[in-house]
């Protein structure tokens, strides 16, 4: 279905793109749409039931991609099963590994549209950074990923996907919730989660579910540069934890950086902050803040920051980020000096702000520099790009 113009930033449901060889993709289905779709096939409506939860099971339970191995089900059915239905994975194009362990996959859908995924190593976790989009909604001037256009929103199928492919790659099958390597999973890769929430939700609910991928609600952490009116949803429908894109304490420097906040503004972001279901000292809200070299990282803007999170009451921790650069970018990386003492500050006012290590420089795996084309834009370009995107954003 094409999308008008080349910007969409409303979450719009999309209706699938049908395969070319006219079978239906099973995967990103819960229980009862895949009951629906096996009766619609011509199942009599106790065979669905009974089919639905086995293949349910075979799938995320025990990450089958071929309906030969369902050995419950009787082998005089698989091939009417193949026949009418696959159960997919994202293509891979091409799969990188950097010098510290971390993974990222080039990935594509049927319809030939590119989107990346990252997974991070380390000796007590293993995080799945996952792609909610193709492009990016939103134009944040720091970011490698804002200065594509958005093509169109990913797939509950195509979420959740990603999560299946990973898991296919770590070789952890059948799911269980000890020992595996792909422990947490964070909604930080391409796109603006909140501009498609459906999508996103209904994947996540498929992660959690004790009986498939089994992965708790507290190891997932969705990550918005703050659509307001979504956060509350988002807390109560999918109820993960929240990290918040902030990157700056005042209206000048984050409407330049994180131009949402022309729409959204920093108090009204932290009211939001403030009132998210679920939000408390076991469960902090994460704020990330990107260190930009003499734009967002004075002792000032520290102290800024910590009288903000205290004013609001918030069961806050505060991730500084090292710019991570990228061809082009209108920004220098602050010094490491300059990010100690700004956390040193943030420290001494009770509030926790951890440096995050930069994992993956050397294959653009690192926050901020996912980006499926990899072509220079003059600046000019990007901000032309800039301003169709904060016009279509309102």
């Amino acid at each position: 279905m094409p999308i008008p113009g080349h910007i969409d930033p409303v979450p719009v449901p999309r209706a699938a793109v049908p395969r070319a060889d006219g079978r239906l993709d099973l995967m990103g289905m819960p229980r009862e749409q895949l009951r629906q779709a096996l009766a619609d096939a011509g199942l009599d409506a106790k065979a669905a039931k009974l089919r639905a939860k086995q293949i349910w099971h075979w799938i995320y339970n025990r990450g089958a991609t071929d309906f030969a191995v369902m050995t419950d089900i009787a082998k005089a059915q698989h091939p009417w099963l193949t026949e009418r239905f696959v159960i997919g994975r994202p293509q891979v194009v091409e799969a990188q590994v950097s010098s510290d362990g971390t993974r990222k996959w080039l990935l594509r859908s049927d319809d030939a549209q590119d989107y990346e995924m990252v997974f991070i190593p380390d000796a007590d976790r293993g995080t799945l950074c996952v792609s909610s989009q193709v492009g990016c909604t939103l134009n944040c001037r720091f970011c490698h990923t804002g200065t594509m256009r958005l093509v169109r929103n990913l797939t509950a199928g195509e979420i959740v996907g990603q999560v299946m492919l990973a898991r296919d790659a770590l070789g952890e099958w059948p799911s269980q919730p000890e020992g595996r390597m792909l422990t947490n999973i964070v909604m930080m890769g391409m796109g603006e989660p909140l501009y498609n929430f459906d999508a996103v939700r209904d994947a996540l609910k498929l992660v959690m579910d004790g009986d498939g991928l089994a992965l708790s609600k507290r190891r997932i952490t969705l990550s918005t540069s703050g659509v307001v009116p979504m956060m509350a949803r988002a807390g109560e429908e999918i109820g993960v934890n929240l990290a918040v894109s902030l990157h700056a304490v005042t209206k000048e420097v984050r409407d330049e950086i994180v131009p949402l906040n022309r729409k959204y503004g920093i108090e009204e972001l932290l009211q939001a902050c403030a009132d998210y279901p679920g939000a408390n000292n076991a469960r902090r809200i994460t704020f990330e803040y990107v260190m930009l070299k003499d734009k967002n990282d004075s002792d000032a803007e520290a102290h800024e920051l910590v009288r903000l999170l205290k004013q609001y009451k918030l069961p806050a921790k505060v991730n500084l980020i090292p710019f991570n650069p990228w061809p082009g970018a209108p920004y220098d990386t602050s010094t490491p000096e300059r990010v100690r003492r700004f956390s040193e500050i943030i420290f001494e006012g009770g509030i926790s702000a951890p440096v995050r290590t930069p994992r993956g420089r050397d294959i653009d795996a690192a926050c901020g520099q996912l980006k499926t084309a990899a072509e220079k834009k003059s600046r000019a370009e990007l901000d032309r790009l800039a301003e169709e995107k904060q016009a279509a954003l309102g």
